[in-house]
């Protein structure tokens, strides 16, 4: 996918039909700003890839972007969601994704989620151990239900991406080792409760090689061969997600299309309903994240262009040495090499080291580009600062969808202890 949707327009970076100042001036910086257009073009081109797919479900990857409006918007695209917390699922419902659309993944389920997605009728758990499967069926059996589940299965396939987005090498923590995985299926299948009816697997996040893919989902195949030759009912299988995004000026990267011609193939004689998980690359080329410098700091090699948004805010450069690109919102056509960086007191608060930018000064707006995945989501007010908030923007109109927390806000949920009186009201100056 591309970012057309944030495009120049006499000399301006708009958002759709929106400039960004407005939006600046409006809102304030940091912001996060998502494109509805962008969003609704990526989630039906994901769509329509997979058209020659009879069975499917599109569950979108909540953590990648669990704002409320996006998923709102996503539900009347036709997806429902995949979560990993409980937290995730409420997310989910009250944007409008029927319970039957959920799938709820992830490594650490507590007994407290799984006993409050059973009773909130969700539609499917992926299961990612023996024990998790057994504590499912009890719970079902308390209430009278039978829980829908799959195996996630970890086919200990390197996806040849960041190691800490790798999930599908058998030194990872999700799923069961592929060579136990039939001996699991069989003992589970048994359990009153349990519906099991299939398998998962998803070997990791921004792929951009389908080789491996394929590679897992053969194993998959393989696997699916020898439950039904042992006489088991295989009914669904959830492909998961991972399909990458271009971050960098050059980036090739598989499409839809190439995904989906996959997907056929592998998966023409299997006779089951497939669910994938799509998020990144729906949400990513979606957002922005609109900052303003602070200023333009010397170095000893190159000058610090020290920019009011930090790591809190966009942590994937600190956390996985992630590139997005940045752009002055009022371009001048000069252009300058520096290092960008934010205010945190760390020095991992770093966005770029000695690139080619647009040449910015205190005071002008830039953004940073493929920022709507794992943006805000990640955000957290270390150094005591205000939680990003988020913008939509759908044509020539724009609306906050998740305010600014303050600093003022978040200490009025903190608490001294009885012993040690009531906080002290900071003075105001005359």
């Amino acid at each position: 996918m591309d970012d057309l949707p944030f495009v120049l327009r006499a000399g301006v970076l708009h958002a759709e039909g929106v400039p960004l100042p407005v939006i600046a001036q409006t809102v304030g910086t940091p912001a996060y700003v998502y494109s509805a257009a962008a969003l609704r073009v990526a989630a039906r081109a994901f769509r329509d890839a997979l058209a020659p797919i009879a069975r499917k479900q599109l569950a979108f990857a909540v953590k990648a972007n669990p704002n409320l409006a996006v998923l709102r918007l996503l539900a009347a695209e036709g997806y429902g969601a995949d979560i990993v917390s409980g937290g995730e699922m409420l997310h989910a419902l009250a944007a409008g994704m029927p319970a039957s659309a959920i799938v709820y993944s992830g490594v650490g389920k507590t007994r407290g989620e799984l006993a409050a997605a059973l009773d909130a009728g969700i539609g499917q758990f992926n299961l990612e151990l023996e024990a998790e499967g057994e504590m499912l069926a009890a719970l079902a059996r308390a209430r009278g239900v039978c829980a829908a589940a799959v195996l996630r299965v970890n086919p200990d396939v390197d996806a040849g991406t960041h190691a800490k987005v790798s999930t599908g090498r058998k030194q990872n923590k999700f799923g069961v080792a592929y060579e136990d995985a039939a001996a699991i299926y069989a003992r589970l299948v048994t359990r009153e409760g349990l519906n099991l009816r299939g398998i998962a697997i998803h070997i990791g996040s921004q792929l951009n090689d389908l080789g491996p893919l394929e590679i897992a989902y053969r194993r998959a195949g393989a696997l699916i061969r020898t439950l039904r030759a042992a006489g088991h009912r295989i009914e669904h299988v959830d492909l998961g997600g991972g399909l990458g995004v271009a971050y960098r000026p050059g980036d090739v990267m598989p499409s839809a299309q190439a995904y989906g011609a996959i997907v056929e193939r592998v998966t023409r004689d299997w006779d089951v309903t497939l669910t994938f998980e799509p998020g990144r690359f729906v949400a990513a080329a979606a957002g922005v994240l609109l900052t303003e410098v602070v200023w333009v700091k010397p170095g000893a090699s190159h000058p610090y262009v020290i920019v009011d948004a930090a790591m809190n805010d966009l942590a994937r450069p600190a956390l996985y040495e992630a590139f997005h690109g940045f752009e002055a919102v009022v371009p001048t056509g000069q252009r300058m090499t520096a290092n960008i960086a934010g205010p945190v007191c760390e020095s991992g608060d770093s966005f770029a080291t000695a690139r080619e930018i647009d040449l910015v000064e205190a005071g002008d707006l830039a953004v940073f580009r493929t920022a709507g995945a794992y943006g805000a989501t990640m955000a957290s007010t270390y150094n005591c600062r205000a939680l990003v908030p988020e913008v939509l923007v759908d044509g020539d109109r724009f609306a906050v969808v998740a305010e600014r927390v303050t600093p003022e806000a978040m200490l009025a949920h903190q608490r001294l202890p009885f012993w040690m009186g009531e906080p002290v009201t900071p003075r105001r100056a005359a």
